[in-house]
């Protein structure tokens, strides 16, 4: 019986296998997957048709060249960078290294040493010229591309059905916005026969023209995985799109045709979800915002309105009928009281001009007295005719007073058989130009009010007018 082997064993066994086979080795291939983390370390493949080796540059091995790694030739005009700072996806280059196998991932690598360019890919340049043919047509001009519409209710996403891409993209649409209406159009979107099924839906959404925006996305890959969105037939379909095209493929780093051609690109899957709709809290605080606002506004309008009927019930007061009685009232009740202070006076000064007589006259001895008697006797004569004289003037102005004051109250024309109109808030019609048809109307008189609706306005005429005038 074979003895069993670890893991770890078998692991060990086939390092040693790989790497005294292949102990130094120049490789040449088209560079794919390139990614520089903040390490400083170089990780990429290098690829041949559907063959790939993933291959490691460190740090301490990216020094610069001051000769041809492949002729020997030393530079005259000085070393030249590390071919790991300006390395790309898409070029083909040659590098020298050995082989070895990474136990953490059970698959064989080559760590690079040094490198030259031999040129660009044919994937490479053939996406360089497609990329250039397109340009040249107007596909990637930006004054013809359309805005993308903001919080919309109707979206078509073509994508992978199982795919991450389309579950981020839902799970965030979840969480903002106001709700919306999402269909899905499952298409592959990788390998040939992803781009005449991403033609065909992109041609449906337009038939159809219920959504709002269409999404196409697809998550990251290699640039072979995401080759189907560098297809021209893919780019015209989403350049006649009459619907607004909103493309999210791959990463950041990621640049397709689709992308350059879509009226909008954006870094990822999940960033479109982020573009089309605003995270709800925004919406609260605009509700909130706009409630103060409102409140504010009320308010003002309230307080102004409240200092306008203050105002106004003050101008009323001093312009009705009651007050205008209340205040003849007044001047009438003075008048009064100062009539009876004269008349008081009067009589004051009457009676101490008697006392006077009567004290000269007690004085002057009988005959004196006697004549002063006959004297206050006529004085009092003269006086009564006096007293009834002032009280009698009195008692007319008084009773002309109210006869003015009866003229001035408005209601005593309508106790005489007289009527008075006014409009549906009470106020008096002066004119007919101050009601139409179909206004309230309310003629007072003396035992109650007629309430109606104007049913026609017949303004006098000149001749009517001299004539109520002749009359009068």
């Amino acid at each position: 019986m074979s003895a069993i082997l670890s893991v770890r064993q078998i692991t060990e066994q086939v390092r040693q296998a790989v790497e005294g086979r292949f102990p130094y080795v120049w490789v040449r291939g088209e560079v794919t997957n390139l990614s520089r983390p903040s390490s400083g370390h170089v990780y990429f493949s290098l690829k041949e048709g559907d063959d790939l080796l993933n291959c490691v540059w460190f740090r301490g091995q990216q020094r610069d060249e001051a000769f041809d790694p492949l002729t020997g030739e030393v530079w005259e005009d000085g070393p030249r960078p590390s071919l790991a700072r300006s390395m790309e996806n898409g070029q083909t280059v040659v590098c020298a290294g050995r082989l070895t196998v990474y136990g953490a991932r059970g698959q064989y690598q080559m760590i690079v040493d040094l490198g030259q360019a031999e040129g660009l890919g044919l994937w490479h340049q053939e996406f360089e010229a497609l990329k250039r043919r397109l340009a040249a047509e107007g596909l990637f001009d930006t004054a013809r591309k359309r805005p993308i519409p903001q919080n919309p209710h109707r979206v078509v996403v073509i994508t992978a059905p199982r795919g991450a891409a389309v579950r981020d993209f839902i799970r965030i649409s979840s969480t903002r916005g106001l709700g919306a209406e999402i269909r899905i159009l499952p298409v592959p979107v990788q390998g040939e026969e992803a781009p005449p099924r991403i033609v065909e839906a992109l041609e449906r959404a337009g038939r159809e023209a219920w959504a709002e925006v269409v999404v196409l996305i697809r998550g990251g890959g290699s640039v072979q995985d995401l080759w189907a969105f560098n297809d021209e037939r893919v780019a015209r379909a989403v350049y006649r799109c009459p619907i607004p095209v909103l493309a999210g493929i791959g990463h950041e780093i990621d640049h397709s045709i689709t992308d350059f051609t879509a009226d909008f690109s954006a870094a990822t899957p999940s960033h479109t979800a982020q573009l089309l709709w605003q995270e709800r809290h925004v919406f609260v605080q605009h509700v909130d915002g706009l409630e103060t606002a409102l409140q504010q506004a009320f308010s003002r309008r309230t307080g102004m309105l409240a200092l306008r009927l203050e105002h106004a019930s003050r101008a009323l007061a001093l312009l009705s009928p009651q007050e205008r009685l209340r205040r003849q009232s007044e001047r009438l009740h003075e008048a009064v009281r100062r009539m009876d202070a004269a008349a008081g006076a009067a009589l004051v000064r009457r009676s101490g001009l008697v006392e006077g007589l009567v004290l000269r006259l007690t004085g002057a001895g009988e005959a004196r007295l006697q004549r002063a008697e006959r004297t206050a006797e006529r004085a009092g004569e003269k006086l009564t005719p006096l007293r009834r004289t002032l009280g009698l003037a009195e008692e007319q102005r008084l009773a002309r007073m109210e006869l003015r004051l009866q003229a001035l109250d408005p209601f005593e024309p309508l106790r005489r058989g007289y009527a008075m109109a006014c409009d549906e808030h009470g106020a008096i019609l002066r004119s007919v130009s101050q009601t139409a048809p179909g206004r309230g109307l309310a003629v007072l008189m003396a035992d109650g009010r007629i309430l109606g609706t104007v049913t026609g306005v017949e303004p006098a005429s000149r001749n009517d007018t001299q004539n109520d005038a002749s009359q009068d």
